[in-house]
């Protein structure tokens, strides 16, 4: 099974190294979240995969803060209106963000799909909420450190002790950036404008 695991795991990589978007692609995941065990900074390094690079981080939401917890969301929506790049530097292709019960308690999910590897993307978010002068959402979750502005080792221990690996991720434009994406459009609208142009 492992053997097979891993030979399905170099395909993909082989065809994310030749750029190959025209097939869809999908990926089994081993439970600890990579195939081999390769350390990057903060601790495994987790494989690019058909739908990029991605991540789940699920907490317990402080008691009497689930509505704390639903106004960044309106934070965040307010800081991306004011300046639609704010967050370029994370490579997101999407953030998802969830509140559920288990049990009596309230969980939130932050799930995102980007470009960069995790310990990037959270160094990143680090240094952009701090630039902005905004509190994460984090902040409202048992365990989160009081002192993640000045200790980001900290926050991404949180972070990664509180991420869900997935065990199968898909691509139905495998290993495509958001910056390919949008380079994508911008071509198919020039050549509307064009083709409108011409009539």
């Amino acid at each position: 099974m492992a053997d097979r695991q891993n030979d399905a795991a170099a395909r993909i990589k082989a065809a994310a190294k030749e750029g190959d978007w025209t097939q869809p692609r999908a990926m089994a995941i081993p439970k600890e979240g990579y195939f081999e065990l390769e350390k990057g900074r903060y601790g495994p390094i987790f494989p690019k995969t058909p739908a990029n690079y991605g991540f789940t981080i699920i907490a317990k939401i402080k008691p009497g803060r689930e509505e704390a917890v639903r106004a960044h969301g309106m934070t965040l929506q307010t800081a991306v209106d004011g300046k639609p790049d704010c967050l370029e530097t994370l490579k997101l292709h999407y953030l998802r963000w969830q509140v559920f019960p288990i049990e009596g308690a309230l969980y939130f999910m932050y799930q995102g799909i980007i470009d960069t590897d995790f310990d990037k993307y959270t160094e990143d978010a680090v240094m952009i909420f701090t630039s902005l002068g905004v509190d994460t959402v984090f902040t409202n979750l048992e365990g989160f450190p009081e002192d993640w502005k000045t200790n980001p080792e900290a926050f991404i221990k949180f972070v990664r002790e509180h991420h869900h690996p997935s065990f199968v991720e898909y691509g139905e434009y495998p290993f495509v950036s958001a910056v390919e994406i949008k380079k994508a459009l911008r071509i198919k609208q020039s050549l509307s404008e064009m083709l409108d142009s011409m009539q």
